[in-house]
């Protein structure tokens, strides 16, 4: 049995995942050609800071940067370095807060530029597996609903779901129970409760399934060195419709001016 959050500590949730939201968006407004990957990590700290919160990453079992920012094959937990980003690449930046004893939790993959089509259909499907999961976190159900939800659209598009990392809950902790797979059956796995909240994260690649760490003891890459996208937020489980903390709404604006 996991612990429903109280109303109390869903708004405090609310805050971080809206704070992890607008800083997202801020460093939306600078993804370009060029850019390094240090600098949208220097404007997410700043951001984070201004608002009264701390870089819920930047520490985190000894992680040395605010963002996980991660370029082409890199699936999750890239390092933010000198790396200038180039046209065509996509860039999946991860983000979390820590406010008032809470954490947020969100991630997204930008476009740089002109990106290929089917790279570009890679996104579109990566983000269309999270709205399903989202759709299916609803109370009575069970975690495996959510992952046969994303992983049966990711494959029925002809790409493979990454087994190694998962979604999970979200709260006193950055990562809490239950762990949320992007693969599973149906009816299988914890059971999802009213009030329960969790990160719902599919990290989806263009090849293989197949990651592996990189000697920097942090940052996963694809084993065939085929692009991986990565999308996440954070929800709160309800009878009827999940109740989302985090949103894209502010990156949506972002890229609809850009």
């Amino acid at each position: 049995m996991f612990l429903a959050k109280t109303d109390e500590e869903v708004e405090l949730l609310r805050l971080n995942n809206d704070l992890v939201s607008r800083t997202l968006a801020e460093v939306a407004k600078h993804i370009k050609p060029g850019v390094t990957t240090q600098k949208l990590d220097s404007i997410a700290e700043e951001f984070i800071r201004a608002h009264g919160a701390v870089p819920g990453f930047l520490g985190y079992n000894g992680y040395p940067a605010t963002l996980c920012i991660s370029v082409n094959d890199a699936v999750v937990h890239g390092i933010p370095s000198s790396y200038e980003l180039r046209e065509g690449d996509i860039v999946s930046v991860d983000c979390g807060t820590f406010l008032h004893g809470f954490y947020g939790d969100s991630a997204f993959t930008f476009s740089v530029g002109e990106v290929k089509p089917e790279v570009q259909r890679l996104l579109k499907v990566t983000r269309e597996c999270l709205e399903l999961g989202i759709e299916a976190a609803v109370a009575g159900g069970r975690v495996g609903d959510i992952s046969y939800a994303v992983q049966s659209h990711a494959e029925s598009n002809g790409y493979s779901v990454v087994r190694e990392l998962v979604g999970h809950g979200i709260g006193r902790h950055m990562h809490e129970k239950p762990e949320v797979p992007n693969y599973g059956a149906r009816g299988r796995g914890p059971k999802l409760v009213d009030g329960m909240a969790i990160c719902i994260e599919p990290m989806i690649n263009l090849g293989s399934k197949h990651v592996y760490q990189d000697l920097d003891g942090w940052t996963i890459r694809t084993r065939d060195g085929k692009p991986s996208a990565h999308f996440e937020l954070a929800v709160v489980v309800r009878k009827d419709k999940a109740e989302r903390l985090s949103t894209f709404k502010y990156i949506d604006e972002v890229l609809r001016l850009s």
